[in-house]
């Protein structure tokens, strides 16, 4: 029985959820397995109503969870960075969720950006350390408001939290096992303290891994690859600034954010997984949002839990309803609705 704790978050957030559980039911009925969801208000609403995002207790909460299964966290009401540090991170990092992990995959060359690239040129995956590096949230400003002022951000790398990351990297693309190739994507001839410490760990790590291919790219060039040849990449590992960035160009080039997935893992705690795209708001209540990306995460979710027939038939199901099917990733353009989108994957998934 897999307790899942449902996040619906603010905008087309729960639209979105409401599809995935909708897949998550058709999944359970034809691969056997049991689950009980419990839906938490964690977001805009019942922060504009009583001030709270998230507090120790809530957490305590979610940690008793097989996983957590979110929408997207965003209001126009609510000042930006408020819900994102108080629900968002503060989920991350409470529940020590220490890797991001974005798969990059082409369901369909129409929906490319790219000309001339096949679902086999991209198809990789990004691993982000989620936990540290600018986004800790450390700094100060000085003589703020004055013509001096100064900003000060600072990026917080350990040695544990990079080593975990990269290893977890190297583990995952020995288990991916495709092209068996890991690609460090940083800065270091900038950003020579943090990318230093990176960058030791990494080729001291990757001499327990000789099956593994490593190379190395800095992170604008890693864009630029991205773009021209998507195909020479397989698993990528990156810090959390850099990881935030590139995986929403590589979202682009995989047709856009309505198909987008992401988890944030804890390899030995409880994960959360999402779609990538945001709350959306001006499609809110409109039935038109694409609801794939969601799916997609709980096909992710199904994964992480062991449940890996299921995840597998879901992701062929997505693929099988983008080619056969939409017209569009994009909200509005589809050719069927938000919850027609769900409808066709769940029977498709029960064929």
């Amino acid at each position: 029985m897999y307790k899942i704790a449902v996040i619906p978050g603010d905008g087309t957030g729960p639209e979105v959820i409401s599809e995935g559980l909708k897949v998550l039911e058709a999944a359970s009925q034809k691969y056997n397995f049991k689950y009980e969801t419990k839906v938490f208000d964690f977001g805009a609403e019942r922060y504009l109503k009583t001030g709270k995002t998230l507090d120790a207790q809530d957490v305590d909460e979610l940690k008793k969870y097989s996983a957590i299964y979110l929408g997207a966290i965003g209001h126009p009401e609510v000042k930006p960075g408020i819900l994102e540090t108080g629900i968002l991170l503060n989920l991350r990092f409470s529940l020590d969720q220490y890797i991001n992990l974005r798969p990059v995959k082409l369901y369909d060359p129409k929906f490319c950006p790219l000309k001339d690239k096949r679902p086999e040129d991209i198809d990789f995956v990004v691993v982000r350390e989620n936990s540290e590096g600018l986004y800790k949230g450390m700094g100060e400003f000085k003589d703020k408001g004055s013509e001096s002022e100064t900003a000060i951000q600072i990026s917080y790398n350990t040695r544990c939290g990079v080593e975990r990351c990269i290893r977890y990297a190297f583990e995952y693309t020995r288990r991916r096992n495709k092209r068996k190739k890991l690609t460090l994507c940083g800065k270091t001839n900038v950003l020579t303290y943090a990318w230093d410490l990176w960058e030791r760990v990494f080729n001291e790590v990757s001499e327990e891994y000789p099956d593994i291919t490593t190379d190395y790219a800095h992170v604008d060039a890693t864009t630029m690859w991205f773009v021209k040849n998507p195909e020479w990449f397989d698993v990528i590992v990156t810090d959390n600034m850099f990881g935030d960035i590139i995986t929403d160009l590589g979202a682009m080039i995989q047709g856009g954010m309505g198909i987008a997935a992401g988890g944030n893992i804890n390899p030995s705690g409880v994960s959360m997984f999402e779609p990538i795209g945001g709350s959306a708001p001006k499609y809110t209540g409109k039935n038109v949002i694409n609801p794939l990306a969601a799916i997609c995460a709980l096909g992710m979710l199904l994964e992480n839990l062991g449940e890996v027939k299921a995840a597998y038939a879901i992701e062929a199901a997505v693929i099988k309803i983008v080619r056969t099917k939409l017209k569009s990733l994009a909200a509005g353009k589809m050719g069927y609705s938000t919850t027609e989108v769900g409808d066709l994957v769940a029977e498709s998934l029960l064929k």
